[in-house]
């Protein structure tokens, strides 16, 4: 059975850090902490009080660290040290963060290192693609001493002038420059080989302290150098994705089974609010048992099902475009009126009549829509974007196969978009004279005329509204032939009866009943 000095780099959360180092030292294992010396001292005083009558934990010298910079390789060398003073009969160096958690049971760990492999990420520096963005081979071959993210001026700037100057960096004579993931488990007699490599290459600290980002190089570089190609397994141990713009991925609660079906035995990054997942892969590590990984260590998955997720399609088509498709159960009436308050007034007379849920004027207007709809019940624009799959989910959370509805007459791209939709669809368009205060209020409101506008002003735009309105109407008796029916005050009541009994699908008393209130509707 291997004894692993696990070695945690963290710089926050340390309720988290007390809980892994708890966790991670219960079957005999150690850990070795190194807290960030940015981060407070309290906090550090909190992990060492709550961690002190733990024997199997030890803690590094604190270092200052900084992204890209050496003191992140300093820190691990710090880890090591402290490990290597504390704790005796080690056989394994394990190398992990404060979002690193296991995603196996410990005797997993076990089965997944062996005395004959050292665990680390290594490719060859020039020759590799691992690099894919940013800088390359001015790493090396320049000296860094600002951070690019601290001082961004500064480190551009002093790069600027050693490219101008020529002035390079020798390379370590008779070292492969290799680089990879800083994350790593290595072998005690490996680690053992490192600092002694060290010790007698007094030009190797030199060298990585002024190389950026010395993380993903150092351990990779060394450990190349004094153990044997065919020892090394050139894969990180820690299951760790990047997305398509370069970032780390970041795994939540959901991700679980993805972590447990990778063959490796610890991921990051655990999101620092998904304290269920984190709980949940700490009793995993707990638990007794084989606790066989499930899949293999391909990542192309995550992207791909990232990738179909980004558009809507993870395992199935958008659901909109599944909610777009005709519905042959449902009946959808269509209220049409240019006059809004009296076409709610008309739609709510046959909702009384018929118990029908009313709509109203959902896609004209910022009305409420008391269903879930995956918020897409809020807001005029998104109902307006997804109309079918809008109606089709009203349809379904209503649990009604008849509606009403009301529209305005000259949106004539949405009535035939949902009478399309919907085959048993039927229209009655309700048609009033237009009042001169109504026209003229309208005008005013789509900017049409202003306070001071004159006689010839008012008369050229009530005139293009009217007929736009007629334009209107009998472009939907046109389009709609069949299907549409008129409420018409200027039409006999009987005609009107009729159109309402064949739009509602109703008995004659209750086309009479409706027809004589919404005969007293007017301007």
């Amino acid at each position: 059975m291997a004894k692993i000095a696990f070695l945690l780099m963290a710089h926050k959360d340390p309720r988290w850090v007390i809980e892994q180092a708890q966790t991670l030292t219960e079957h005999g294992d150690c850990v070795a902490i190194h807290y960030d010396a940015r981060a407070k001292d309290a906090e550090f005083a909190q992990i060492r009080s709550a961690l002190k009558s733990n024997s199997n934990v030890a803690f590094a010298r604190r270092a200052k660290c900084g992204w890209g910079e050496y003191s992140l390789v300093q820190a691990t060398l710090n880890l090591i040290r402290a490990a290597r003073t504390k704790f005796n009969e080690i056989t394994h160096y394990f190398l992990m963060s404060g979002d690193c958690f296991p995603t196996k049971s410990r005797s997993y760990f076990d089965r997944y290192l062996d005395d004959a492999h050292d665990v680390i990420e290594s490719h060859d520096f020039f020759e590799s693609d691992w690099i894919r963005t940013g800088l390359r081979e001015d790493r090396l071959i320049f000296r860094h001493w600002f951070n690019e993210r601290k001082y961004k001026r500064l480190f551009y700037a002093s790069l600027e002038l050693q490219r101008h100057l020529r002035w390079r960096k020798r390379l370590p004579d008779g070292i492969q420059i290799r680089i990879g993931s800083q994350w790593w488990v290595l072998r005690a007699h490996t680690i053992e080989a490192v600092l002694e490599l060290l010790k007698s290459r007094k030009d190797l600290k030199p060298f990585f302290k002024t190389t950026w980002i010395p993380d993903e190089i150092f351990f990779q570089t060394l450990v190349s150098h004094v153990t044997p190609s065919d020892q090394i397994r050139r894969e990180p141990p820690t299951h760790l994705l990047f997305s398509d713009y370069g970032l780390p991925v970041v795994f939540h609660s959901d991700h679980e089974d993805l972590l447990r079906a990778n063959d490796k035995p610890m991921a990051r990054k655990i999101s620092g609010h998904a304290d269920a997942l984190r709980t949940r892969l700490l009793e995993i590590f707990r638990q007794r048992g084989s606790n066989r990984a499930e899949g293999g260590g391909n990542t192309n998955l995550y992207h791909y099902l990232t990738w179909r997720g980004r558009t809507g399609q993870r395992y199935k088509a958008r659901f909109w475009e599944d909610a777009i498709g005709p519905r042959r159960d449902a009946e959808l009436l269509i209220v049409t009126a240019r006059l809004w308050h009296i076409g709610k007034q008309v739609e709510g007379v046959i909702a009384d009549a018929t118990g029908l849920r009313q709509m109203s004027y959902v896609f004209d207007e910022d009305v409420r829509i008391d269903l879930p709809l995956g918020n897409l019940e809020n807001g005029l624009f998104k109902r307006g974007q997804h109309r079918r799959a809008v109606m089709n989910m009203i349809i379904d959370a209503a649990g009604d196969q008849r509606l009403v509805i009301a529209i305005d007459p000259t949106r004539k791209d949405v009535i035939e978009d949902l009478a399309d939709m919907v085959g048993a669809a039927r229209i009655l368009n309700v048609e009033r004279t237009l009042s001169d205060e109504y026209v003229e209020g309208h005008a005013r409101r789509a900017g049409l005329i202003a306070e001071g506008s004159g006689e010839f002003e008012r008369r050229e735009a009530k005139q293009a509204l009217m007929q736009e309105l007629r334009d209107a109407n009998r472009e939907l008796r046109h389009a709609f032939r069949g299907r549409i029916f008129r409420n018409d005050l200027k039409r006999s009541h009987e005609d009107n009866v009729d159109d309402l009994c064949r739009f509602l699908n109703c008995p004659r008393d209750t086309g009479e009943s409706i027809a004589s209130k919404v005969a007293d509707f007017v301007d």
